[in-house]
């Protein structure tokens, strides 16, 4: 394939690209703002009309504003998404739709987190749960030949390096046999933010009476705070 050929197929798909590149947008008073284009296939207004179907007004009450395109946290912490000081921040680069809303339903989880705070974790019965299930996994790595320190039983908190050793120090295949009937996903076990969010979204987009078996404090939250919508000002 010659040069000239090759910048004209890449000058066609940058075009085709932009054609498709969204206005900005606003939907249930939410500023949506396309700063890259999506592939043609995604239709981030239809992800988010689905979405917000789903979830109750008073748990995006704190989102002001998505912003798709490419950040340099994505870069910076490995991920393509984020939510900050009520702005959803999401990657250009999705599958499809369902991608699409996968992953914004995990970062409005997390504001979601911020608003119900009190409520979710107050009595402690979700960290108790979490931390529970931590140890089990923990224990058997053990048992497994993986080196586990004593501080990460107790910590609930993100930490780089303890995601790193799961998803790179662990076979993969071993960690999703020893987290079924515990977490709905390995990423659950990296915090008990994560475990809140996964939680979120298996409540949301996935199977409510799997994350009530398995993880019935979780699911009592999420439920309650999904209902109570008099707590928050509605």
């Amino acid at each position: 394939m010659s040069k000239k050929f090759k910048e004209y197929i890449k000058f066609s798909f940058d075009q085709n690209m932009q054609n498709h590149f969204s206005n900005d947008f606003e939907i249930n008073g939410i500023s949506v703002l396309v700063e890259e284009p999506l592939p043609e296939h995604v239709d981030v207004n239809e992800c988010l009309k689905h979405i917000f179907s789903l979830i109750p007004k008073h748990l995006i009450s704190n989102l002001s504003t998505i912003k798709i395109g490419q950040y340099d946290k994505f870069i910076e912490r490995n991920i393509n998404a984020f939510y900050e000081n009520g702005i959803l921040y999401i990657t250009n680069q999705q599958d499809n739709n369902s991608d699409m809303i996968d992953d914004i339903v995990h970062e409005i989880a997390h504001g979601a987190e911020e608003i119900a705070k009190e409520e979710i974790y107050g009595d402690r019965l979700v960290k108790k749960e979490f931390l529970g299930k931590k140890k089990r996994i923990l224990d058997l790595l053990k048992e497994h030949g993986y080196n586990i320190t004593s501080k990460e039983y107790e910590t609930t908190k993100y930490k780089k390096e303890f995601d790193y050793f799961l998803y790179s120090g662990v076979k993969a295949s071993l960690l999703k046999t020893l987290s079924i009937g515990l977490f709905v996903s390995p990423y659950a076990l990296t915090s008990l933010r994560e475990y809140f969010s996964t939680g979120f979204e298996e409540y949301f987009l996935g199977d409510k009476s799997y994350l009530k078996k398995i993880s019935p404090a979780l699911y009592s939250k999420i439920n309650s705070i999904t209902k109570e919508v008099q707590n928050y000002g509605y």
